[in-house]
């Protein structure tokens, strides 16, 4: 399956070269795995398509000739062949990614990583920021990435193991030093393992259940954070020592990364989370976490051999050997006679009898990660004081580290409960049938008045009502069984007013989980506002909450710190992504300026989603795009769908999400705003607000209120067959909301993105940049362009997205819409035309991503093997349907044909 050449610069020809080499494996496992016939199939089709986009009018005909009336199995076969040149080459593109990493490194050090700590260090250096005031700014940074469950996405460990394991092979190719035959035997590796991903079901035949996507987050935060987090630090360490030429010892710097799911407490449109899954989910979380400890001890058992008899040990540390001697013998005699003069040896492997009873629930375990820390801080002291600095002290300061992070919970799990939830609980527990049809303001009243007065319910609570006040005994019984960071935020989605936000503290007090001294709940309540009404009206919301004497005794309690979610995805869905962008900046504006005004502190929580339509943008440009006065210390934000893999799925990669979430955060924190900035600011957000205001009325104008519109969007997208995947634990559909407004924003975008259309990410885009040209001129709009990175970024991501986007695949697509409606196609590619017609003007380009050469050859790599898969689309979406949908081994092939196409655009949703 080797490929006609694609331009690669000379810093890219290590890319090609795997390129090359991992395609021509494929080949060779499909002859071996399918037959000659499979090969030939798979080569016609792809060379079709090259033919058709080199431009050859007849090869669109052939290549919809070649795939049609395929059988079932032979189209998934032709499917998984190309699934798996994807696999390989995403895989070639994030070990690039890496390479270039270490290029970095190795060269002259004057010249750091843009977007790296060594860059951020000298930025602040050059800003006037001397160590002292660099370590006060480290201690006010958090960087909080958490992890979400998707419905269309959830790679088995399986296959996320194997990327791991065909990435080292192809570094160790990188050695110059290899003998032929040395590079032959990695290369047969490398075969090895994608001829067995080719044997491999990459997803179950049953619907995955809560447990499932719990692994699948395992996953990265144990196999991927928890090795990585220590050289985090020793980064930042290095980097501000040669910045400032003083000395740093790694565990020294303040804790500035934890990482949080909501995997087990998300119960919004899932029934299946509970309080027992709250539990469970805690409780996995812990066993996981110490046995990493234990083996992590059992390694430095084994490293740690010093003999008594050639340096000394701390008269703390020879205590607790005596003391752990009595506790554990059994751990003692397992030392062999020759190495009972080994005091470190000793002193790991009676630490791991104790994590190993921590972990069975057996008597002298733990009983928290502060005890275990404090051992561990025993031996690192007595190392540093004993000759050991470099003799041990470096491995034992990396555990501690970890300890720091991920104590003995692993991960903050959020709770998240819609608040038509809430509301029905107190309908039923009140005996109020009009509670939810009441005025907010009655809501809010009354609500005020029985938390005051400590009212309870005056009925039995249904199962639904007990359900939900026994989540709220979890978070507290977890956090005493965890400790204080096992549970986060209480969120509340939906959360349009101030009595959604009041309803789960009076439903926490009716389930008795409050503080018996002080009277208030111990659970910090963060609204999640996500449609545009919301945003909008989020500062409003905001403001009665501080009114309120309840809420503010609350919030007192909570150290007066107030988090707020803003989210992305719905408000994309509602009114298109430069209304949904720029609801989200003015509602950080608005937070930002109503808890400033009372004195309180805010935690911006983006809860973004897998796609660049749902906000899952690159950290940093995310960091960017925020307004100044809403960036605080902290930097919490939701991750999902391919975006994980992307972000977390190799070490060196997270390391590198880690930098750039690091690098944007500090240079924020530092910034200053003068007065003429924040003028240009006032200017400039007035021409975002036109763009959005024209933008949302031509969208909703054509998504919402065009029935029409719905109807093409049911029949020119495979979402009857999204609908019905075996992947995610969650609904596409929140139960008893009819038509588009039931429609979750994930299966929203990944349906678009299947024709490619990828219409989430541009449409309505067209229409508000030219009426904000024909308003304000085009040289404003790319002075704008270069100058503000909230329109700077909006404008790179439309690009992306309408480059992504392909309308002469979507048009394939027709054949399954009545002809009455196919009229709504030309409406879609007259608004991709004019938003099109607009980045270009505003970026002054000839064509998209002349800016980004790499993104443009990455989206001409995979077109080839993306165009025969959607043709095969078509020709099975049009054969189920005619099957009444019924037809089993059509839907299987189309199954296929979904997951190689998510693999081929690298997206879910």
């Amino acid at each position: 399956m080797n490929r006609e050449q694609i331009q690669f610069p000379p810093q890219h020809a290590a890319l090609r070269d795997d390129v090359h080499l991992l395609g021509g494996m494929v080949g060779e496992i499909v002859r071996e795995q399918g037959g000659d016939a499979l090969f030939a199939l798979v080569e016609g089709d792809r060379r079709t398509a090259i033919r058709r986009r080199g431009g050859d009018s007849n090869a669109a005909v052939d290549l919809a000739v070649r795939v049609k009336a395929r059988p079932p199995t032979e189209a998934r076969d032709l499917v998984r062949a190309f699934s798996l040149w994807f696999q390989a080459v995403n895989l070639a593109e994030k070990v690039h990614r890496i390479r270039r990493r270490r290029e970095y490194f190795l060269a002259d050090t004057t010249r750091p990583q843009p977007g790296g700590v060594q860059a951020a260090f000298e930025k602040l250096k050059r800003a006037g920021l001397d160590f002292d005031a660099v370590l006060a700014l480290l201690r006010r940074l958090r960087i909080e990435p958490v992890f979400a469950a998707h419905p269309t996405e959830s790679t088995r460990r399986t296959v996320l193991r194997r990327q791991l394991r065909v990435a080292q092979l192809l570094f160790d190719r990188i050695d110059p030093t290899l003998t032929p035959p040395e590079e032959h035997t990695l290369c047969e590796q490398i075969r090895s393992e994608l001829t067995t991903a080719w044997q491999t079901e990459e997803y179950p035949r049953e619907r995955l259940m809560v447990a499932d996507e719990r692994e699948h987050v395992l996953f990265y935060l144990v196999e991927v954070l928890y090795r990585i987090v220590p050289g985090f630090y020793e980064e930042i360490a290095t980097a501000m020592q040669r910045t400032f030429a003083r000395e740093v010892d790694a565990l020294d710097l303040p804790s500035i990364l934890s990482f949080g799911t909501w995997v087990g407490g998300d119960m919004d449109g899932n029934p299946d989370v509970n309080a027992k899954t709250i539990r469970e989910t805690l409780a996995r979380q812990k066993r996981v976490v110490i046995n990493a400890y234990f083996g992590e001890c059992q390694a430095l058992a084994e490293k740690l051999s010093q003999s008594a008899g050639r340096v000394g040990v701390s008269a703390d540390l020879a205590q607790r050997l005596d003391e752990y001697s009595r506790l554990f013998p059994a751990a003692r005699s397992a030392v062999p006679a020759r190495h009972d003069r080994m005091p470190y040896r000793a002193w790991f492997l009676q630490v791991a009898e104790r994590l190993r009873r921590t972990y069975d629930g057996a008597s002298n375990a733990y009983e928290s990660a502060d005890q275990f820390r404090i051992d561990i801080n025993l031996a690192a002291a007595s190392l540093k004081d004993n000759r050991g600095t470099h003799a041990g002290y470096f491995a034992v300061s990396r555990l501690l580290r970890r300890i720091d992070t991920f104590g003995f919970h692993l991960a903050t799990l959020d709770v998240r409960q819609h608040s038509d939830v809430h509301h029905a609980v107190l309908a039923n527990g009140l005996a109020l049938s009009d509670w939810q049809s009441s005025p907010t303001a009655r809501r809010h009243d009354y609500l005020v008045d029985a938390i005051e007065r400590d009212l309870g319910p005056r009925v039995e609570l249904s199962a639904l009502g007990r359900r939900t006040l026994a989540v709220f005994d979890a978070m507290l019984m977890a956090r005493k069984q965890y400790g204080e960071a096992a549970v986060g935020y209480y969120i509340v989605s939906g959360a349009r007013h101030a009595d959604d936000v009041l309803a789960p503290l009076l439903l926490a007090r009716w389930a008795e989980a409050y503080d018996r001294g002080s009277g208030q709940v111990p659970i910090d309540i963060a609204p999640l506002f996500e449609s545009i009404d919301s945003l909008e009206g989020c500062g409003e919301t905001i403001g009665i909450l501080l009114a309120d004497r309840v809420y503010r005794a609350h919030l007192a309690a909570r150290d007066r710190t107030q988090c707020a979610l803003v989210g992305y995805s719905d408000s994309n869905k509602e009114a298109g992504i430069c209304a949904s962008r720029f609801a989200v900046l003015r509602a950080q504006q608005t937070l930002a300026s109503r808890l400033h005004m009372a004195q309180d502190e805010l935690v911006v929580f983006h809860a973004r989603g897998g796609s660049i339509a749902r906000g899952g943008d690159r950290i940093d440009e995310l960091v960017r795009s925020v307004p100044t006065e809403a960036v605080g210390g902290v930097l919490r934000f939701t991750e999902q769908g391919e975006i994980v893999n992307q972000n977390y799925g190799l070490r060196p990669i997270a390391l590198r999400t880690m930098e750039r979430a690091f690098h944007s955060l500090a240079e924020s924190l530092a910034g200053r705003e003068t007065a003429a900035a924040a003028n240009a600011e006032a200017k400039r957000q007035e021409m975002a607000q036109h763009l959005a205001r024209t933008s949302a009325v031509f969208y909703r104008g054509q998504v919402h209120a065009n029935k029409d519109f719905q109807a093409f969007f049911e029949q020119a997208t495979p979402i009857d067959v999204i609908e019905r995947m075996q992947i995610g634990s969650r609904l596409a559909r929140r139960e008893q909301v009819a038509g588009l407004a039931g429609l979750r924003a994930v299966p929203w975008v990944f349906a678009w993105s299947q024709p490619r259309y990828m219409l989430p990410g541009w449409f309505a885009a067209g229409t508000g940049l030219k009426a904000l040209l024909e308003a304000t001129g085009i040289e404003r709009l790319r002075e704008t362009y270069a100058s503000w990175p909230f329109f700077h970024n909006m404008v790179d991501d439309v690009e992306i997205m309408l480059a992504r986007a392909d309308l002469a695949i979507a048009e394939q697509y027709l054949p399954l819409v009545s002809k009455t409606l196919r009229s709504q196609h030309e409406i879609i590619k007259r608004e991709f035309d004019l938003a099109r017609l607009m980045i270009l003007q505003i970026k002054d380009c000839a064509e998209l991503l002349d800016s980004d050469q790499t993104q443009q050859r990455a989206v001409q790599l995979r077109n080839p093997y993306v165009d025969p898969m959607n043709l095969m689309q078509v020709d099975l979406l049009q054969r189920w349907r005619e099957s009444d949908r019924q037809d089993r081994d059509l839907f299987a092939a189309l199954l296929a044909s979904i997951s190689g196409i998510a693999q081929g655009l690298q997206t879910t949703g």
